[in-house]
């Protein structure tokens, strides 16, 4: 359903008090990315925990090819909703079109997936054998550029690169051994749920790599994936990552914004319950996740100063 239809009802549902709009039906498009990826399964748990929690919400979830087209959906207000990784999150608010932050989603730190049987056990052994960096247009792709350039390496040049075409893809790649290792991140995230449930294993930067990591590109931060976050990882594993967000496009009404935030708000255990990786869908962190609070879509800063979140 197009934001003009969800403009529509919104304005249809005023009323004196607010009563009537806040009972109003609410439509709303969500762009998430390429099927089996972790974004999707995001998407299909944000859905159902809002419906779960204010039945006059309807969010419609649209594969696309990742962050960057999402963003860009945004911008030309195709999308009302839309997931966003990393640094193309970041750059988003900052560019000043109006695009704006809904909620933090979770952290991603960067990792490899390898089969258990594999002998590489450091960055370094990967380079130049074939290596899955994610679906072409993923802010998985855009985080690998920016670790692997931290050690002055590029995917291209330095790796055989693999960009594919269904975030889904990856995994078996990695298990009948067309590819060396899958990159990805954050907990629960479907591809590497697939590997750890075969016996695989993971590799991250170790400490002197993370500080190189930092050291150049600041945006970055550290980050853990804790302990239990896959099958048989019985340790918590430090990397480098960046959040990834759900940003709203420029003009999505206020009162829109807010009775998303009041839902999910209400959802949080539901929605956790259904994906780990969304247990860190909070407003504590929607309210940390920025800088500058008037990146915050007005509505959400409107909920989250009514919990004392935000100044």
């Amino acid at each position: 359903m197009s934001h003009q239809f969800s403009r529509r009802v919104m304005l249809a549902g005023v009323g004196p008090a607010g009563v009537a709009q806040a009972q109003a039906p609410l439509r709303l498009t969500l762009a998430t990315a390429t099927p089996g990826g972790g974004f999707p399964a995001y998407g299909s748990a944000f859905v159902a925990a809002i419906a779960a929690a204010d039945p006059s919400i309807v969010v419609e979830p649209r594969n696309t090819a990742g962050s960057l087209e999402n963003v860009r959906l945004l911008r030309e207000g195709t999308i009302d909703l839309a997931l966003v990784a990393g640094e193309t999150a970041t750059d988003a608010l900052a560019a000043g079109n109006g695009t704006t932050l809904l909620a933090a989603m979770y952290a991603q730190p960067g990792l490899f997936g390898l089969r258990g049987d594999s002998a590489i056990r450091s960055i370094a052994e990967l380079r130049g054998k074939p290596v899955a960096w994610g679906a072409r247009g993923s802010g998985f792709v855009v985080l690998a550029r920016q670790v692997m350039g931290g050690l002055g390496l590029d995917i291209e040049r330095d790796f055989s690169a693999v960009l594919l075409d269904r975030a889904g893809d990856g995994p078996a790649m990695v298990l009948d051994g067309r590819v060396a290792a899958l990159w990805g991140g954050g907990a629960g995230w479907p591809g590497f749920v697939t590997l750890a449930g075969q016996g695989g294993r993971f590799l991250a930067p170790d400490e002197a790599e993370r500080a190189r990591i930092l050291a150049a590109d600041p945006r970055l931060r550290p980050m853990s994936l804790p302990a239990g976050s896959y099958p048989g990882q019985t340790s918590p594993i430090a990397s480098v990552g960046t959040w990834s967000l759900v940003l709203a496009r420029p003009g999505l009404e206020e009162e829109a914004g807010f009775r998303v935030a009041r839902a999910l708000h209400a959802a949080r255990a539901d929605i956790a319950a259904r994906l780990a990786q969304a247990s860190e869908t909070t407003a504590e962190n929607t309210a940390a996740a920025v800088s500058d609070p008037a990146f915050i879509h007005p509505g959400v800063r409107r909920f989250l100063r009514g919990q004392g979140l935000l100044g």
